[in-house]
């Protein structure tokens, strides 16, 4: 599968680890190399600035995607070559999914944590077929693999589900890994066991 595009969602804050920092560098300088868009949420501040400053700089594609109210808090990076504005968060998860092709969340939050569930949810639904990725920079998405697990042992994720979510360290093996063709699981996850 080619990347045309990858949306990349990360933390308005840098957190307190340079290693965090440095490995969303890497993949805003791996994504541009390997000639794909990088598609963000459009602001400046955090690992959202240094993914789209590292791409920029190194010569790719950024599309920005950003409500209007973060525009008026004057968060919005201001050099991009395509800042598309909408009216909602809700807006911008559909717009950045509709332009993207795979997904990543880097080190974040609860925004970051969302738009990661919710992604590899619409997957699970059949409403995309798009691989998630999770950049695990110093084990961060540890605690949530464990918990996918513990989710599939317990009857509430099938496990031919998992393979919607692939994990690296590196951002290089990572983008090599969304690439590789996958099967999309078959939503018969809403029947009961007995049913299938």
């Amino acid at each position: 599968m080619t990347l045309k595009r990858v949306c990349v969602f990360c933390g308005s804050s840098t957190g307190v680890r340079d290693a965090h920092r440095d490995a969303v560098q890497r993949l805003g300088q791996e994504i541009a190399a390997r000639g794909i868009e990088l598609v963000f949420g459009g602001g400046r501040t955090g690992l959202m600035g240094v993914v789209a400053d590292a791409a920029l700089a190194a010569g790719g594609r950024v599309i920005g995607v950003i409500p209007h109210a973060m525009i008026a808090r004057e968060l919005a990076h201001d050099g991009l070559q395509d800042l598309r504005v909408v009216s909602s968060m809700h807006e911008r998860k559909a717009m950045m999914a509709e332009l993207s092709d795979a997904f990543i969340a880097a080190p974040g939050g609860f925004g970051t944590f969302e738009e990661l569930c919710e992604a590899i949810t619409w997957t699970q639904l059949g409403l995309h077929r798009k691989r998630c990725g999770l950049l695990n920079v110093e084990q961060f998405y540890d605690p949530l693999l464990q918990l996918v697990e513990r989710a599939v042992e317990d009857g509430f994720i099938r496990p031919d589900s998992i393979q919607i979510i692939v994990s690296e360290r590196d951002p290089a093996a990572l983008l090599s890994r969304l690439a590789e063709p996958f099967r999309v699981p078959a939503a018969v996850w809403l029947l009961d066991p007995e049913e299938t």
